[in-house]
C-alpha cells in the first residue's frame, strides 16, 4: 500500500490551488476543526447503524449509507429538510439521473458538536478556496463491506461529484485489503495513488480540477468479513444539484 502524501496545515490551501487535492492526517484534522480524538472515536460508532443502499444498479449488497443536507454561511450551519441525493449522468454514469432517497443521518449524529465542527471547518475551507457565499452541503455516511466477497466504494469508477469541494474522511478499516484511493487531473496525465489507513485522516479535493475513485475491497482472510467506513462531505456554490437545476 502506498502511503498518502500528507500535508501540513499551512500547505492545505496552496495544494488545493495548485494540484487540486491535499491529504491531512488525523492530528491536523483535529487541530483545524477543533475536535478531539475521543469525540471522533465516539462518532465513529454511528457507522454500525447504517441501512443498506437500495439503489445499487450492479445488484450488489455491499454498501450501507445515510445522507444529510445543510447550508453553511458565514460560519453558521442550517439543516434543510431531508431531500433526495441527485447527480446528472455526466457526473455519475451508473447512478446519475435518478432521485435516491437514502435514509437520513440520525438526529443524534447531526447535532453532535464534533459533527458540526467538521462541517463548519469544511465550509471555511470552501470559502477560503473560492469565496464567501452560501455553501450547499451534503454529508454521506458510507460502509462498504465484504460479506459478498468484494465491496466497491465507487462502482461508478473515476468521477467528479459535480460540486466545488469534496472531503473523504476515512472513519475506519477492518479486516480488509484494497481500498486504494486514486486522484487524477481532470484534463491531464498526472495522478496519485495511496491508501488512507488512519482513522479520521482526510482527502480534500477541488472537484472542478480532479477526478477520483477508490478500488474494491476484499476480506483480508479467506472467508473473512471486513468493512471500510468513510464520511464524504461535498460543498457546492449556487445551490444543490437537483433535476430542475
Amino acid at each position: 500500500m502506498f502511503s498518502p502524501p500528507l500535508a501540513r496545515a499551512d500547505q492545505l490551501l496552496p495544494l488545493l490551488q495548485t494540484q487540486g487535492f491535499a491529504v491531512l492526517d488525523a492530528a491536523t484534522v483535529r487541530a483545524l476543526a477543533g475536535v478531539d480524538a475521543a469525540a471522533l472515536a465516539e462518532l465513529a460508532r454511528d457507522w454500525n447503524d447504517l441501512p443498506p443502499d437500495g439503489y445499487l444498479k450492479d445488484g450488489g449488497r455491499y454498501r450501507f449509507r445515510r445522507h444529510a443536507s445543510f447550508i453553511a454561511e458565514a460560519g453558521v450551519l442550517r439543516a434543510v429538510p431531508h431531500r433526495a441525493h441527485w447527480q446528472p449522468l455526466d457526473y455519475n454514469a451508473l447512478h446519475g439521473g435518478m432521485e435516491r432517497w437514502f435514509e437520513p443521518v440520525a438526529p443524534a449524529t447531526t447535532t453532535r458538536p464534533d459533527w458540526l465542527a467538521l462541517l463548519r471547518w469544511l465550509a471555511g475551507v470552501a470559502e477560503a478556496l473560492k469565496s464567501e457565499q452560501p455553501w450547499y452541503g451534503e454529508a454521506h455516511q458510507f460502509r462498504i463491506d465484504t460479506a459478498g466477497g468484494i465491496g466497491r466504494p465507487t462502482p461508478e469508477g473515476a468521477h467528479r461529484d459535480g460540486v466545488d469541494l469534496v472531503a473523504v474522511f476515512l472513519v475506519g478499516r477492518h479486516a480488509i485489503k484494497g481500498g486504494e484511493t486514486r486522484v487524477f487531473e481532470i484534463d491531464g496525465p498526472r495522478g496519485q495513488r495511496f491508501t488512507l489507513r488512519e482513522p479520521w485522516s482526510v482527502l480534500l479535493m477541488d472537484d472542478t480540477r480532479v477526478i477520483h475513485e477508490s478500488t474494491p475491497i476484499q476480506p483480508a482472510e479467506v472467508d473473512g468479513h471486513g468493512h471500510r467506513d468513510t464520511l464524504v462531505v461535498t460543498l457546492r456554490a449556487g445551490g444543490f444539484l437537483d433535476p430542475d437545476g
